[in-house]
């Protein structure tokens, strides 16, 4: 237990004191919005087919999907508590900071700056490059301003039309943010406004007017008979009992990062208008929202596409296949402009809360220390251009496939890795939830976690149960995760050194 001075010291922290040096200028709505915009990329258009090969039936897609959801909302309802307690600028790093130590805290914003936002950033930002490519031809993977140049077997550096549309975006997002918070508020209200307009129109196109009575039949008629199950790992697929346990959990590897981001509220907290009122309920409003979007979504696929089109559908596209199946030859171009839309909101958002996080970093000497000032507009001008600088070289690298002679994204492996370690700092950050009830007991909460402890229980429960599946079947994909946080000791180590 600790000690009344320990217990004073801890309420005196600056941690739960209200930011001061910024423009307060998002209010409930605009905070959903940057909630909602943030996790609303182009996964949900995307993940469901290699998910519905993993779970091999129409029943255990639907039900990965809902896990997702519990796992999500439980989340944020958690994460709620916290908001109220300690609205600050950085949101999930300071709170690891205070529950545990300077060092978690560091290792999440190292993580965050390496890969998870940053390597977001670049998937999104070539993603809306690869649409535009529907409508401009110009723009193509294997268009190139600069060939291949390969710095070993397996890896090399290229600049594409493609890349060099993702890094324009960047560009043009990161200097729009720059500009001040009325900016990247607005950006972000009208562009989430519009494709959450655009995924409802999608959901209701399906339901209404690509209602398919043989898909209907077979789909949801027949839910749970195993068809197409890809191998799990050696003589395991979802066709038993075990195997569909173990399905359910790889699985989330898609339904998750779809349904990722959305704690980048938390990072701007020092602009969201009342803050203890307004984070912890647009944390559930907007996952609550983008949660039953998702599910909706999953039904459309269903009730227009057979399943196994949806396993099999062009490079995973199922959005594209069901829509050209309900228009044929308008549905691939009816998507583009859609995701093209969803993907510009969604970059905006990751854009914009993630400096506030490296503000933070850069305010307690643990990162550069310009990152951690304000411009004259009142935001991290030098965090947006470190991030941006990043998540634009990290657009450059390609692996190369030696036996198919095909070009990846570097940045796709690494945001594969770093799966997992998401899933650890969230589990952590709720852990830190249920010790600093204990720590700082008598700091003010505006808003208590609902359901505590159980709520937050099941999601460690649940989280911590697919953490470990991931980490026993996809090793190749999960350890490197480790890789990346333990990198970060020794960085660590320098800044905390350099400070002093």
């Amino acid at each position: 237990m600790p000690t009344p001075s320990t217990v004073t010291d801890r309420m005196s922290s600056p941690a739960v004191q209200l930011d001061t040096e910024f423009k307060r200028g998002l209010g409930l709505y605009a905070s959903t919005m940057v909630v909602v915009g943030s996790m609303i990329g182009s996964g949900i258009f995307l993940v469901s087919a290699e998910m519905g090969r993993q779970t091999g039936s129409p029943g255990l897609l639907l039900t990965a999907w809902g896990v997702t959801g519990v796992l999500t909302l439980a989340a944020a309802l958690s994460y709620g508590e916290l908001a109220a307690m300690m609205p600050r600028a950085g949101g999930q790093y300071v709170y690891l900071r205070e529950a545990f130590s300077p060092l978690w805290g560091f290792l999440y914003g190292w993580t965050l700056f390496m890969v998870i936002q940053t390597g977001t950033i670049a998937a999104v930002a070539v993603g809306f490059a690869r649409y535009t490519g529907v409508l401009f031809p110009w723009f193509a993977e294997d268009h190139y301003l600069i060939p291949p140049i390969h710095l070993s077997a397996r890896y090399a550096i290229s600049l594409s039309t493609v890349q060099f549309l993702g890094i324009l975006l960047v560009v043009l997002l990161t200097w729009t943010n720059t500009r001040g918070l009325d900016w990247g508020k607005v950006i972000q209200n009208v562009f989430t406004t519009t494709k959450t307009g655009a995924l409802i129109a999608l959901i209701g196109a399906g339901l209404l007017i690509g209602w398919n009575p043989q898909a209907v039949s077979a789909n949801l008629g027949d839910l749970w008979t195993p068809r197409g199950a890809v191998p799990l790992a050696p003589g395991l697929d979802a066709t038993t009992t075990y195997g569909m346990f173990i399905a359910l959990c790889i699985a989330q590897v898609g339904s998750l990062f779809s349904a990722d981001a959305w704690n980048n509220i938390t990072f701007t907290a020092g602009e969201v208008k009342e803050p203890r009122r307004n984070i912890p309920l647009a944390l559930a409003l907007g996952t609550f929202i983008v949660i039953s979007l998702y599910l909706l979504a999953n039904l459309a696929y269903l009730v227009t596409l057979p399943f196994d089109a949806i396993q099999q559908a062009p490079s995973d596209r199922v959005a594209t296949a069901s829509l050209e199946a309900i228009f044929p030859g308008l549905g691939a171009t009816i998507m583009a402009i859609g995701i093209m839309i969803s993907t510009f909101g969604c970059n905006n958002g990751l854009i914009l809360a993630g400096a506030r996080a490296y503000y933070a970093m850069g305010r307690d000497g643990v990162f550069f220390k310009k990152a951690g000032t304000l411009n004259e507009h009142k935001v991290p001008s030098w965090g947006l251009l470190l991030q941006g600088i990043w998540a634009a070289v990290l657009i450059l690298p390609r692996t190369f496939n030696t036996t198919t002679k095909s070009y990846g994204n570097l940045y796709g492996d690494l945001l594969t890795y770093v799966i997992s370690a998401a899933l650890i700092f969230y589990i952590l950050t709720i852990a830190g939830l249920v010790l600093l009830r204990k720590t700082m007991p008598n700091v003010e909460r505006p808003y208590r976690a609902f359901g505590y402890p159980i709520v937050p229980a099941l999601y460690i429960l649940g989280a911590t149960t697919v953490l470990v599946v991931l980490f026993t079947y996809q090793t190749a994909t999960t350890w490197p995760g480790l890789i990346i946080i333990l990198a970060g000791v020794p960085a660590y180590l320098f800044w905390t050194r350099r400070q002093s």
